[in-house]
């Protein structure tokens, strides 16, 4: 599809450039195209699977670095795209990344979903303030990276592997945590900060009834996070031993990364009138 846009904009203009075009079918062709590689619905369903059969440091890649090229496109075109098209994506990408990672019990899975709910946040923004879209992109892959750096390190994929880490590594389990509460948007964590900003521009913009719509998959995304939670930290599954806890505590290697991304993704919020300015 991009590429039949790409030649259509080239037999049209003469050039490869999209900025000049006006031709509303080839741009709803390069949004649709820029969709499907973004995982946003109803283009996701391939999303989910691939990162589900693949490994923990391609998944990162595919939920993170791969996601930059096709928003610097959108970047480059979002004036010339219709913006109730642009919501509509939004919305529907939000409600799927929410009721999708609901009874989701493996974490490459629940991770893509919450690709497909941000995703759907920077969409809902980028007619708007595209510099928002950039802060949302920002804080996404700094609160992703820790997460997939723990899932790497401990080589857990499912709820039930990644309950066993409060026997071995308690440290590990809570940075996981506190990760998860922030990618959910929970107050006053790093998360937070872009569903704040992304909602007070918004209801700048009169998109009362979407703000509400978003705020509501918003708890729902941070009530399966919340669970994720519970049942890995707070229940006693029958393939794990609790009272034995102490006594299987590893000695993992230092990684300077993870504490400092961790940091970062959950204490940025007092930093957001420099962030915004």
């Amino acid at each position: 599809i991009i590429l039949m846009a790409i030649t259509l904009n080239y037999k049209q203009l003469g050039m490869w450039m999209f900025q000049q075009q006006t031709n509303n079918l080839i741009i709803t062709m390069v949004l649709i195209s820029l969709s499907m590689k973004l995982g946003l619905a109803p283009f996701h369903y391939w999303l989910p699977e691939v990162t589900q059969g693949i490994e923990l440091h391609t998944g990162l890649i595919l939920l993170t670095w791969q996601k930059i090229a096709p928003l610097s496109i959108l970047f480059q075109i979002y004036n010339l795209i219709n913006p109730t098209m642009t919501l509509i994506i939004a919305i529907l990408s939000i409600f799927i990344g929410a009721w999708g990672g609901l009874n989701q019990t493996q974490m490459r899975k629940i991770m893509a979903y919450s690709s497909i709910t941000h995703m759907g946040w920077m969409m809902a923004i980028i007619s708007f303030n595209p510099s928002l879209t950039l802060l949302n992109l920002t804080i996404y892959i700094i609160l992703t990276i820790p997460m997939f750096m723990v899932l790497t390190m401990n080589t857990s994929t499912s709820i039930n592997s990644i309950s066993l880490l409060w026997n071995k590594t308690p440290t590990t389990l809570a940075i996981m945590s506190i990760t998860l509460l922030s990618l959910g948007g929970l107050p006053p964590l790093t998360g937070f900060l872009p569903k704040w900003i992304i909602i007070t521009e918004l209801l700048k913009n009169d998109c009362t009834i979407l703000t509400t719509m978003m705020a509501i998959m918003a708890l729902l995304n941070l009530y399966f996070y919340t669970r994720l939670i519970y049942s890995t930290s707070l229940t006693m599954f029958p393939t794990n031993n609790n009272s034995k806890m102490f006594s299987h505590l590893t000695n993992p290697k230092f990684n300077f990364i993870l504490p400092t991304l961790t940091t970062m993704s959950t204490m940025t919020l007092p930093l957001s009138p420099l962030l915004i300015a």
